[in-house]
């Protein structure tokens, strides 16, 4: 999956211009990213084809979560949590902690008074939805406990009930001696959940029986957390400075580094199925950095890589679908995201906002909306009083699912249970196809190392027929410029010369003379070895009321004369080809013209005679001094004949 998101137009790689950023990131980067080999196992064969552009699209507020009390505590987590169903967000709320969980189809402004999950005695600190059920949920507090809660059936915030109804845990796990600040799932066993405590111990508890099985000690308290993909081994962040990567079962740590110097926090992601830890921290000049570490390596892969100076925590979330690693900074509103390949991570853009958010939360790939291309959804804190949802998309306009930036994402079923878990059995859980979620069906599982038939070259077209070359005709190939207007009148009149039929023009002077006049514009045709293969016009598609226009129509004339001014070649049977087609034009024509001087002599003839007729009873009503209504009749019936005639 790796190199698909590759910068294009509105991101160009510059080899003389390119950011300190970048240059630090990718050094290599002047070579083109789609020359370079790459260890990814999915669908690379249209990696440099895929649309580059992976765009953060942000939200209108009316569409955003709004009237929320985000909890105000200093304690360094994400604040919200999210799955495909619901989004766990830490209240701010008196007479003990509480958290509100809110389904993700009730968008706009939140009633006053809603539903909390309550029992904690002090304030919420962190949440995590189990992975293999979406209305599973554990919270840890600064009571020193971690509960455990199911969300109601039908859960909604909006209700008609006069007392709002909270709701209560379904286990307490006691055991800590301090403040609980950080819970999480194990990504690959079914019920196994790992707490981190300010008692300097990490419990992984069963939370199906609710016992604690296994406990790790730490020389310091922890700052965060995260499993491996197959959930053997856990990696932490701590307040000495210090990473560490723990093999959970045997309840010790199997590496450990020196971390980023800085004083403020530090985390660490595992990224998914890649043996390798995402860091971000501080340097000594406070200044954020990002790491990438593999276990078993004293030092970080390329040392450590300078940010900015700005001076919130960097939160890492890794997409094990696109190996994009997303870093959101607290107290700032960008969101930068960087493509992970070839051991270093390239910087594909950045989300900018003026909103600064405290905490953010990125949900699972299979609650992704498919439809629209969507590659990652985050949910980020806006002044502590609304959540807005921002969508991670690459924009195209097909219609139909789009496989290479779809893997099958991980399902709803655990790869093993607690007990095979507790008994040093490791998996890496099944995986769904995403493109019987498109479909509206229910989801098909894949195996945990499905790899994708690559995508069939849509079938190869018969080899588009190839275009027989078009016979082009020797003259069209060596034919000179167009001739000139003194050309043109030299060849028409030597055609004129040559072709001339003496004995049919000297037959109607008068019909010549007029047909002169017609025939010039003639002249002015294609040249007729293009048209030497087209049937002559028919007679019948003349106009007889426009002998222009059907004179037009007779283009050889006009460059065929060139044909001896210029050299070119000219067949001999185009040339009497259009002397035939010349002559029948002429004959043609001449019919036409002596039909229409028949017709216009009969009209006068009749036009005199009904003038005469006119006259003649005119002229007796005017000696006789009075005329008789039959004469006034026919006097006005002629003349309306007459302007009948006329017109």
């Amino acid at each position: 999956m790796a190199g698909r998101f590759v910068r294009a137009s509105k991101y160009p790689r510059r080899s003389a211009a390119r950011s300190p950023l970048q240059t630090i990131l990718s050094p290599a980067a002047a070579t083109s990213r789609c020359d370079r080999p790459t260890a990814s196992s999915w669908n690379l064969t249209d990696r440099c084809a895929i649309a580059g552009h992976v765009f953060g699209k942000s939200t209108r507020k009316e569409f955003c979560y709004d009237n929320l009390h985000i909890s105000r505590n200093a304690w360094d987590t994400n604040l919200v949590k999210a799955n495909p169903e619901y989004l766990s967000v830490n209240w701010e709320s008196g007479g003990g902690g509480a958290f509100a969980v809110i389904p993700l189809n009730e968008k706009g402004k939140l009633p006053d008074q809603i539903p909390l999950f309550r029992g904690h005695t002090a304030a919420v600190l962190d949440t995590d939805w189990n992975p293999f059920n979406d209305r599973l949920i554990a919270s840890a507090s600064d009571d020193g406990k971690v509960f455990i809660w199911e969300v109601p059936q039908g859960f909604s915030l909006y209700t008609d009930a006069e007392e709002i109804t909270h709701v209560s845990p379904v286990s307490k796990l006691t055991g800590h001696s301090r403040k609980v600040g950080q819970v999480l799932f194990n990504p690959a066993a079914e019920n196994i959940l790992a707490s981190a405590s300010g008692d300097l111990t990490i419990k992984l508890w069963d939370i199906g029986t609710g016992q604690s099985a296994l406990a790790l000690k730490h020389p310091d308290i922890v700052q965060s957390l995260s499993w491996s993909a197959d959930g053997s081994m856990l990696v932490t962040t701590s307040r000495d400075k210090k990473l560490r990567v723990w093999d959970v079962r045997a309840e010790k740590p199997v590496h450990e580094y020196a971390g980023h110097e800085g004083a403020k926090n530090s985390r660490a992601v595992w990224m998914g199925e890649h043996n390798r830890i995402a860091t971000t921290g501080f340097s000594r000049m406070s200044d954020r950095q990002i790491a990438l570490w593999e276990p078993g390596r004293k030092d970080p892969i390329g040392g450590f890589t300078s940010l900015d100076s700005i001076s919130g925590v960097c939160m890492p979330f890794w997409d094990d679908g696109s190996s994009c690693l997303y870093l959101a900074g607290k107290g700032d509103g960008n969101i930068r995201y960087f493509e992970y390949e070839n051991d270093k991570f390239e910087f594909l853009s950045e989300y900018k906002s003026g909103e600064p958010q405290r905490g953010i939360a990125f949900v699972p790939r299979r609650g992704l909306n498919v439809h629209e291309n969507e590659i990652m959804r985050a949910y980020k804190t806006v002044n502590d009083s609304y959540i807005e949802p921002i969508s991670f998309t690459v924009p195209r306009r097909a219609e139909t699912f789009q496989s290479d930036i779809y893997p099958p994402a991980t399902g709803l079923k655990p790869a093993i249970s607690a007990k095979e878990w507790l008994d040093g059995k490791s998996g890496v859980p099944s995986k769904i196809d995403l493109e019987s979620v498109y479909d509206g069906n229910a989801p098909i599982e894949v195996a945990s190392d499905y790899k994708p038939p690559a995508p069939t070259p849509a079938p190869a077209a018969a080899p588009a027929p190839k275009k027989q070359p078009e016979p082009e005709p020797a003259p069209v190939a060596t034919r000179a410029p167009p001739p000139t207007v003194t050309d043109q009148k030299a060849s028409i009149s030597n055609m004129a010369n040559k072709y001339q039929d003496d004995e049919e023009e000297s037959s109607d002077e008068d019909e010549t003379s007029s047909f002169e006049e017609i025939s010039r514009p003639a002249a002015r045709a294609p040249l007729p070895v293009r048209t030497a293969a087209a049937k002559p016009p028919s007679p019948v598609q003349l106009k007889p009321t426009s002998p222009i226009k059907s004179s037009s129509a007779s283009p050889p004339l006009s460059r065929s004369a060139p044909a001896p001014a210029a050299g070119t070649v000219v067949v001999s049977s185009g040339v009497e080809q259009t002397l035939e087609q010349i002559k029948q034009l002429l004959e043609q024509q001449t019919k036409i013209i002596a039909a229409q001087s028949d017709k216009i002599s009969g009209q006068s003839q009749v036009i005199s005679q009904l003038a005469a007729e006119v006259e003649t009873l005119k002229k007796r009503v005017v000696t006789t001094g009075s005329g008789s209504q039959e004469q006034s009749e026919r006097i006005r019936q002629l003349e309306l004949e007459l302007e009948a005639a006329r017109s």
